[in-house]
């Protein structure tokens, strides 16, 4: 199949040597009879041959099979075709395009996700097409930007168009131009019009050039464009399989150990920005591409916006600092909070409301044994903290128990769980009331913030906001803390933060 494979793409290249004269000489001599199986192949992403550092034989992404991928495809097949049975389908997923900050400054590359997910590509202007009429009977076509040496100058190499059944076990491979006459032809040869559908995501333009296309042929054709599709790809990106564990697994190991450093580095006159910086540097060193989104670093007050990402603050003494930061491993995302005192210790107010949230965390998490819906978890974090709360003596007066469950939402005003995997808010049309089940992985990150003008608390704990958040996979016979090595005890936290580091 290797050797077929590779004979089959040589051959395609002789076919189109003439308009593919300068990458012939790229593509085709280093696939030469001679040194047909030794010589790397030319590909737009990392590959075993090219990045065997990274990717493993068999691999398409590093710690992920290329057969997954084709198992992905073809289970998104079976879900469309419960909807409408005797009907002809055709998806269609836009890869993201390359966005620029400035003038011929592109912004870092992130691909779209449901693309990745069942592509497996990392290519700029592509789109995976899949047709069909039942499970046993679909096609893969992959479309990717027609060769331009000009851009391969700036940008590097790009994969060929029929490398692509080798490259990333599809069917067929064909460049974007293309992809209209494509469709076309699907619809009105085999579709029959009005027994065929077309899945788009509507909501989501993440290419213009295929969203064109997608909605003209709809319109020519007067088929039924459905734009549900997301719904389908969501559904199932909530099951994580054992590969997709292993890198949630160590995306939050490799988390876990830049927050320790952060805290050894952590010292009153150092700023967020600072804090920020150390985070990064060692998600980084720890083998992440980058930061899986811009990190809360709030000393002081600031933690009590919820969504602080100024991050120049100047860390005075005594401040209790709130960090919420995460990166990501090879398209998977961790989302850890973590929340410790400046100096290294804790005061006797912040210890207090520490200890009541955490305690609060740890239930929460020990809830999930019997796999709640994530709306039972947030209506158990109202009801635990209100009660933690006032029984640390948290509240100038005695609260009647019928108040504790508002005064909590009030000190607590976001949801305290959500869907973690590629996109660190994932599948956000998956509904937060189903019970969770083997293979999800979601948050629990319940938090009190106390702004300074709180009239109904004691004096000393004005100012102070917490946050303790831990990703969390349902086994099938447990749960696993996947952001366990992260500390959290007070002990642990003090003990780490006195080994400071410069």
């Amino acid at each position: 199949m290797y050797h077929r494979a590779r004979l089959l793409c040589l051959s395609n290249y002789a076919g189109k040597l003439t308009e593919f004269w300068s990458n012939s000489s790229r593509c085709i001599h280093q696939m030469s009879m001679k040194n047909i199986v030794k010589t790397p192949l030319v590909c737009g992403q990392p590959t075993d041959e090219s990045h065997p550092h990274l990717v493993m034989k068999g691999e398409l992404i590093p710690g992920i099979q290329k057969e997954e991928f084709m198992i992905r495809r073809r289970k998104l097949m079976e879900s469309v075709l419960s909807t409408r049975k005797d009907f002809y389908h055709v998806i269609v997923i836009p890869s993201a395009i390359r966005q620029y900050m400035s003038d011929h400054i592109p912004y870092p590359f992130r691909q779209n996700t449901d693309f990745l997910y069942f592509s497996g590509c990392q290519e700029t202007d592509s789109a995976l097409v899949l047709c069909g009429d039942s499970v046993d009977n679909f096609t893969s076509t992959l479309f990717l930007k027609t060769y331009d040496p000009q851009s391969e100058l700036w940008n590097g190499p790009s994969t060929r168009a029929e490398c692509a059944p080798f490259i990333f076990g599809v069917d067929d491979g064909k460049t974007l131009p293309q992809l209209s006459e494509f469709i076309m032809s699907e619809l009105k040869l085999k579709g029959h019009n009005n027994n065929c559908v077309l899945w788009y995501n509507q909501k989501q333009k993440v290419q213009s050039a295929v969203d064109k296309t997608v909605n003209n042929a709809a319109a020519e054709s007067s088929i039924y464009l459905d734009d549900s599709l997301v719904n389908h790809c969501h559904k199932l990106r909530l099951y994580k399989s054992l590969a997709e564990q292993n890198l949630m697994r160590q995306s939050c190991q490799i988390a876990s150990k830049a927050f320790i450093k952060a805290m050894m580095s952590t010292k009153p006159g150092s700023t967020e920005h600072q804090l920020y910086a150390r985070l990064d540097y060692e998600c980084r060193m720890g083998g992440a591409e980058y930061l899986a989104y811009p990190p809360v670093v709030a000393a002081g007050n600031n933690a009590n916006t919820l969504h602080y990402i100024d991050n120049k603050q100047q860390i005075k003494d005594g401040d209790l600092i709130l960090v919420d930061a995460g990166c990501e491993y090879h398209g998977y995302s961790s989302d850890i909070s973590r929340t410790w005192p400046a100096n290294g210790w804790f005061s006797d107010a912040q210890k207090t409301l520490y200890e009541a949230t955490l305690s609060v965390q740890k239930e929460l998490i020990d809830m999930c044994q019997a796999r709640p819906s994530l709306d039972t978890l947030y209506e158990a974090m109202c009801f635990k903290l209100g009660k933690a709360l006032a029984t640390a003596h948290v509240f100038k007066k005695n609260v009647d128990p019928s108040e504790l469950n508002m005064l909590a939402r009030a000190l607590c005003p976001h949801h305290v769980s959500h869907y973690l995997g590629m996109d660190v808010h994932d599948i956000g049309t998956i509904k937060k009331s189903i019970k969770t089940e083997p293979g999800f992985i979601i948050t629990v990150e319940p938090g009190v913030y106390i702004s300074k003008n709180n009239v109904r608390v004691h004096e000393e704990f004005l100012g102070l906001g917490i946050r303790i958040e831990d990703d969390v996979l349902v086994t099938e016979n447990s749960i696993e803390v996947l952001s366990e090595d992260c500390p959290k005890e007070i002990a642990d936290i003090e003990k780490i933060m006195s080994r400071q580091t410069k």
